[in-house]
């Protein structure tokens, strides 16, 4: 029996491109398969590879990295090593600036004193600087530390959380909920299993308890759901096409009215 393979940019019956789809014609198979972008894929595998040959787990650059190439915004950062390249990044960025410590060994950042926000000068950056990598010395003296990652300070958004794990029966489920310390108190959250359409990522958003937060409630401008959407269906393409991800936090992502900012990010391999 012929096969015929035919990429979804050719086909348009299913959903969201993102499932496998066998069409019985006479004695013909047409199998549907989805075009995968395999730069991106080979890119973030060469990151994934580099961490797991070192037996280590991904840190916070690699994984804004990762989400970059998905085409999931995060803010222009670099990673300093020195007191003199903190400065030099942090004007680049410009300020007010954000500091935190990179290191494979330290995840719990705050806790060890390695985070430093509202940074608004040449002295306060190094001053930063210094500070958080005497504290990472001191929290965990063999730590091996990579340096500081610097970013732009944003404004402050509506916080929310995407975020993925791998359920052993059903694949990559996709979560979505109120960010920062909300998720852990309120555990308002909802989940679909990848591949996700835009039509259900919009569902997602609207599914939480405290959707009418995010739609303007008593007046406060609503956010951008649709940038919100976008974040979801692009998380869920990155578990289906990176099997070696086992969870992403990405918490919080600062919503806006005109956009959305992934800020913070973890990967387990």
């Amino acid at each position: 029996m012929p096969v015929l393979f035919i990429p979804i940019d050719s086909f348009n019956l299913i959903r969201n491109g993102k499932t496998f789809n066998i069409v019985n014609i006479t004695e013909t198979v047409i199998i549907i398969i989805e075009v995968v972008d395999m730069d991106r894929v080979a890119k973030a595998r060469e990151i994934i590879e580099k961490a797991k040959a070192e037996n280590r787990p991904l840190v916070e650059p690699e994984a804004k990295e990762i989400l970059q190439l998905y085409g999931i915004p995060v803010p222009e950062f670099k990673v300093a090593t020195n007191e003199e390249e903190a400065v030099q990044f942090a004007r680049e960025i410009g300020y007010p600036v954000v500091m935190k410590i990179v290191s494979p060994q330290i995840i719990h950042k705050s806790d060890a004193g390695g985070v430093k926000v509202n940074i608004k000068s040449d002295e306060e950056a190094k001053e930063a600087f210094n500070t958080i990598i005497k504290n990472a010395k001191n929290y965990k003296p063999d730590a091996d530390l990579w340096g500081v990652i610097v970013y732009k300070m944003l404004p402050l958004g509506k916080e929310v959380i995407v975020g993925m794990i791998r359920d052993p029966q059903f694949g990559p489920a996709i979560m979505f909920g109120l960010g920062g310390i909300f998720v852990e108190i309120l555990k308002d959250v909802s989940f679909r299993v990848a591949p996700i359409s835009k039509d259900e990522a919009l569902e997602m958003i609207k599914e939480i308890k405290a959707y009418p937060i995010l739609a303007g409630a008593r007046g406060e401008k609503p956010v951008n759901t649709e940038a919100l959407a976008e974040i979801i269906m692009k998380v869920g393409e990155l578990a289906l096409e990176l099997p070696e991800v086992k969870e992403l936090d990405i918490n919080p992502v600062f919503a806006y009215e005109d956009s959305a900012v992934a800020v913070d990010a973890r990967m387990l391999l």
